[in-house]
C-alpha cells in the first residue's frame, strides 16, 4: 500500500460559533446618545461601542507666512522698542536740562574757587621775595685718589 503524503493547510480549521443576535431593544435608547453605534468586531460579534466621528477631510496645513523671515519680524519689533526708548530719554533730558545747567554753573564756580586758592598764595610769595636780598653760597671741594680725603672751601656772598 503506497503511502500518501499528508495535505498541509495554511491555516488550522477552527469552529466559530454563530454570533448572537444584537440586542435590538437597547439600540434605539443608546443610539440617541452621541458617539454610540452598533459595530461589528473582527471576530463577527456585533455590539454597541463608543465611536469617534470620522473627519470629512484631513486638516489642511496652514500656509507659510507671506515670505517675511522671522529675523525681519524680530528686528521690526526691536526697532520700535528702541525708538520709544530713545524718545523717552529725550523727554527726560529736556526735563532735566535746567538742573544740568545749574550744576554746570556750580562746577565752574568751584573751578574758579580752586584756581583762586592756588594762585593767591603764589602771588603773595612772589611779592614778598623781591624785597629781601638773596645769599649765594659757593663751594670748592677737591679729593686726591679713590679713598683720599676731601678738602673744600665755602664762600658766602
Amino acid at each position: 500500500m503506497p503511502h500518501e503524503p499528508a495535505l498541509h493547510h495554511p491555516e488550522p480549521i477552527t469552529w466559530q460559533p454563530t454570533p448572537a443576535p444584537a440586542p435590538t431593544h437597547l439600540v434605539p435608547v443608546l443610539q440617541e446618545q452621541a458617539g454610540i453605534r452598533l459595530v461589528t468586531l473582527p471576530d463577527g460579534t456585533r455590539t454597541l461601542a463608543y465611536t469617534h466621528p470620522t473627519p470629512a477631510e484631513p486638516a489642511v496645513a496652514p500656509a507659510p507666512a507671506a515670505g517675511i523671515p522671522a529675523w525681519a519680524k524680530t528686528t521690526a519689533l526691536l526697532a520700535s522698542t528702541l525708538g520709544v526708548g530713545i524718545g523717552a530719554a529725550g523727554i527726560g533730558v529736556s526735563y532735566a536740562a535746567p538742573g544740568l545747567i545749574a550744576m554746570a554753573n556750580a562746577l565752574w564756580a568751584l573751578v574758579a574757587l580752586i584756581a583762586a586758592g592756588v594762585a593767591l598764595p603764589m602771588l603773595l610769595r612772589a611779592g614778598r621775595g623781591r624785597s629781601a636780598p638773596t645769599t649765594h653760597v659757593t663751594q670748592h671741594i677737591t679729593a686726591n685718589g679713590l679713598f683720599g680725603r676731601a678738602h673744600g672751601t665755602s664762600n658766602h656772598r
